[in-house]
């Protein structure tokens, strides 16, 4: 069963409602609303803004004596909402009620426009008994504003061997943010709250380190396994929490790496592995919303089929569960893909892959569009846009690593994906490209880089490393909706690790555009300049990234590109220079670039900050220990 709630859309950005109704701060001023409701006695809710069932997704109600729903907008009258048809708020003096439930915020205008319609002795109660202390609001006039919920969940984990550290850094400074801060709330498995506690931010654009260790130290906590809570309280210019997220191992030979959770629950997911036959694959279901998840509202389905497996018990409030995909899809084998079934119950989910060697290694899956139809301009882009939308990812040295692509679906309307694979050298030749076909939306088709090189790699790619890009080609027709995404998956032959990402499709580094691409972080596209944050490794390990200049048209010859050495309050340590040739990369690590001498300074919390005002980068980033170990995620930007 699906919440009835609205999260994000691509027209309006995201819903601030049900994260003011669901933070974890509301839950006990929302009980203790509704506990006043239903001693009172018959209560009726008016609701002007028509949040009534999105309330009652994340609260429960049923205790309550209902007198009557009532609404102001005419249109919406006789609507069904709450097991009731809605009635004209001009008929509230005849309900017999004992109180009034305002569902709105900001209430004080909406109770004056119908203090006289109210029963007399009723009281009138609003959603302003749910507001959050005032020194968590950026804008106390607009409660409902999205930088007041600047907020978004992490997976986190400490014990078992295992532990967990979140990296971001305030760039909320270089909006003109003055005083920032973090309410975390650390939830346990079950959803219990184990801690919660406020951290002060960097006053500039430094670095925020939350390691799972510290935490437990801090608050004598035993082993845990859950979700933490992250609200960056005086957020100015971007709502979004980001982050990058390592796991490691006590073993030197687990260690894994992915990035923020994307702070608006979704209906689907897409873009989750099957395991091989010599692996598990372990879906972490978190419950995003203080209600629990019914039995049978989460489900599992192979991409392109319909017959779903649901999962059969519940998750608590704010609780997590580790699901087994093999529990719901016994017989599923990499490369076939998997579509999860969500109901807007928790925002992107971690999916943990476990080899029969004890390797593990974490990543994420994807949101599924809901709103997207194929675009049948897209195929006639070419004599403009040339290769239009481009999807690049490393091609880590071949003679080490094996560089697999598997494309996936990742919009509900689908059918097909008509792709080619690119493989380029650093320098910016293309090496390789092979038609992967007009493949089926239940296709399992993943794509060995070394098997379409086919043995050519020293002189294919005489940099020893390159990048692919996955493009549209419509050779044999298919539809495009410019949502093209896929998982690319590295291999170290010599130690047998394992690291994945997946990502979509941009326009990259034209000057025309098309609806929101070039795609741009600060005002209207193009977006032709590069604002990239990589964070450092700790306790000895290196830290890796490879930068890839995709060009959809010819752009500049090479990048103009700044890599900034920061320490944890954002003070410059070091710089340096670089240039990479359009269409090529650059893969190098942090001890090479700026020295063991300069990171030192750096410290705990420092990190990097790639800047090129000439054209777009796109970035994957990785923690590396030595011989045994690596990671590699896709960077973000702000």
């Amino acid at each position: 069963m699906a919440l009835r709630i609205e999260t994000f859309s691509n027209v309006k950005g995201g819903d601030a409602f049900f994260k003011a109704v669901g933070h974890p701060l509301a839950l006990e001023p929302a009980r203790a609303l509704v506990a006043r409701l239903v001693k009172a006695g018959p209560v009726a809710i008016y609701d002007p803004l028509g949040l009534a069932e999105a309330f009652a997704s994340l609260h429960d109600l049923s205790a309550l004596t209902l007198g009557g729903l009532f609404v102001q907008n005419v249109s919406t009258i006789g609507a069904a909402a709450l097991g009731r048809r809605a009635q004209p708020i001009s008929d509230l003096p005849a309900a017999k009620v004992k109180s009034v439930l305002v569902l709105a915020f900001d209430a004080e205008r909406l109770v004056d426009h119908i203090r006289h319609l109210v029963p007399a002795g009723a009281e009138i109660v609003t959603l302003d008994a749910m507001r959050l202390p005032h020194d968590m609001l950026v804008n106390a006039r607009q409660y409902l504003d999205p930088l007041n919920f600047a907020t978004n969940f992490a997976f986190f984990r400490d014990g078992g061997g295992r532990h967990t550290r979140v990296v971001t850094a305030n760039y909320w400074a270089g909006y003109g943010a003055k005083a920032v801060s973090l309410w975390l709330c650390l939830f346990d498995a079950d959803g219990t709250v184990l801690a919660h506690w406020r951290d002060t931010a960097p006053p500039g654009p430094g670095g925020i380190a939350i390691d799972s260790r510290e935490v437990r130290r801090r608050f004598g906590l035993s082993e845990f396994t859950g979700q933490l809570f992250i609200h960056v309280i005086g957020a100015v210019g971007h709502d979004v929490v980001k982050y990058a997220l390592d796991v490691f191992g006590d073993r030197p030979d687990e260690l894994s790496c992915t990035h923020d959770a994307n702070a608006w629950p979704s209906d689907y997911y897409a873009g989750l592995p099957a395991p091989k036959a010599d692996e598990k694959v372990v879906l972490w279901v978190q419950n995003s919303h203080p209600c629990p998840i019914p039995s049978r509202s989460i489900g599992l389905n192979l991409m392109g089929h319909t017959e779903t497996s649901w999962l059969e018990r519940p998750v608590p409030a704010f609780g997590s569960t580790a699901l087994d995909v093999a529990e719901l899809l016994p017989a599923a084998r990499w490369p076939q893909q998997i579509e999860i079934q969500a109901g807007r119950h928790f925002v992107r989910p971690r999916y943990e892959v476990v080899a029969a060697s004890g390797r593990r290694r974490i990543a994420h899956p994807n949101v599924e569009r809901v709103d997207l139809k194929p675009d049948p301009q897209i195929p006639e882009l070419a004599n403009l846009m040339g290769k239009g939308f481009i999807l690049p990812a490393p091609v880590l040295p071949p003679d080490r690593y094996r560089s697999i692509v598997l494309p996936t679906p990742m919009a509900r309307s689908q059918a097909n994906l008509p792709v080619a694979v690119k493989v380029y050298d650093a320098s910016g030749r293309e090496a390789a490209a092979t038609f992967l076909g007009r493949l089926p939306r239940d296709h399992a088709s993943s794509v060995d880089i070394g098997e379409i090189l086919n043995g050519t790699a020293p002189t294919a790619l005489p940099s020893g490393y390159g990048h692919m890009e996955l493009v549209y080609d419509f050779r044999d027709g298919g539809e495009a909706d410019g949502w093209l995404h896929a998982l690319f998956r590295y291999e170290d032959r010599r130690s047998s690790h394992a690291a994945e990402t997946s990502f979509g499709a941009h326009i990259f580094n034209t000057a025309l555009t098309y609806k929101n691409e070039p795609q741009s972080y600060i005002g209207r596209p193009p977006g032709l300049s590069t604002r990239l944050f990589l964070r450092l490794g700790t306790d000895g390990l290196d830290t890796m990234c490879h930068l890839i200049y995709p060009a959809s048209t010819p752009w500049h010859a090479t990048s103009t590109t700044k890599l900034q050495l920061h320490d944890r309050d954002g003070a410059a340590v070091a710089d340096t220079d670089v240039k990479i040739a359009c269409s090529g990369s650059l893969l190098w690590r942090a001890s090479d670039v700026f020295g063991r001498d300069a990171l030192a300074k750096a410290g705990e919390g420092g990190y990097v900050l790639i800047r090129d005002t000439t054209c777009r980068l796109f970035g994957y980033h990785g923690l590396v220990d030595g011989e045994r170990a690596f990671s590699l995620d896709h960077m973000f930007g702000f």
